[in-house]
């Protein structure tokens, strides 16, 4: 997968380069390319930001050193095109499934009081991570890219980690256990030292739903939509 990322403070992105991701950066399973747009502006002060018209507080982002910078990125290949702004749809573990399919990627952070409207004309996808504000869209970025890249066939050393992660399938991940089987009086439950593959994962199942039910009731409801369509799909079969 290749990404661009247009931001002013490139130098954040180092933490990319350790962990899972580093891994990945380091195998080309991701090629990530950053690029400061304010090495296009065209005034002498370098500015890339200035005062809204109409009033009002804060500095908005020139639209010239952004398109500039995004004109230098190869486009033949479409690419999806992302601008992180909290007015944008909310992030989740659907959306960066989406996202993972994708064979090139572009980022767009902003800063200061917001963008030149113009300049979200550039985007495919406008995304946020919630309902509050940071000082500029590279952590958020840093985010959606390590939930991406870990989804990339590769990536892990074991591609069915990702299918029994926390919101597949609308369910948070069951509890899970190491050694030793009784630390302190807190026992492994014996279901999962038993050896009966099939009762294992009954038993992690019936613990997911129920960790879902209780911590996000939101989650268990589209869990239990899901089974019902699932269900009425089966019985158009018969």
């Amino acid at each position: 997968m290749k990404v661009d990322v247009l931001t002013l403070f490139p130098e954040m992105f180092v933490a990319l380069n350790s962990s899972i991701t580093g891994k990945a950066i380091n195998k080309s399973l991701i090629n990530l390319n950053l690029i400061n747009f304010r090495d296009f502006t065209e005034n002498k002060q370098n500015h890339v930001d200035d005062t809204p018209f109409g009033g009002g507080p804060g500095m908005l982002l020139l639209p010239q050193p952004v398109f500039s910078a995004y004109d230098t990125i190869d486009q033949s290949d479409r690419p999806r095109t992302i601008i992180l702004d909290p007015g944008g749809k909310t992030f989740n573990q659907e959306l960066a499934q989406d996202l993972a399919q994708e064979e090139h990627l572009v980022f767009i952070c902003g800063h200061y009081e917001g963008f030149d409207e113009r300049i979200k004309g550039l985007a495919s996808d406008e995304i946020s991570l919630g309902d509050f504000v940071l000082s500029g869209g590279e952590l958020p970025c840093m985010v959606i890219l390590d939930s991406i890249i870990r989804l990339i066939p590769g990536v892990l050393g074991n591609n069915l980690s990702t299918k029994t992660e926390s919101f597949s399938h609308n369910l948070l991940e069951y509890p899970q256990y190491t050694r030793p089987r009784n630390f302190r009086g807190m026992r492994v439950p014996e279901v999962l030292v038993s050896g009966d593959h099939q009762a294992i994962r009954k038993y992690q199942l019936k613990q997911a739903i129920k960790r879902t039910k209780n911590k996000r009731p939101d989650l268990y409801q589209k869990f239990i939509a899901e089974q019902e369509k699932e269900n009425e799909d089966i019985r158009r079969l018969e």
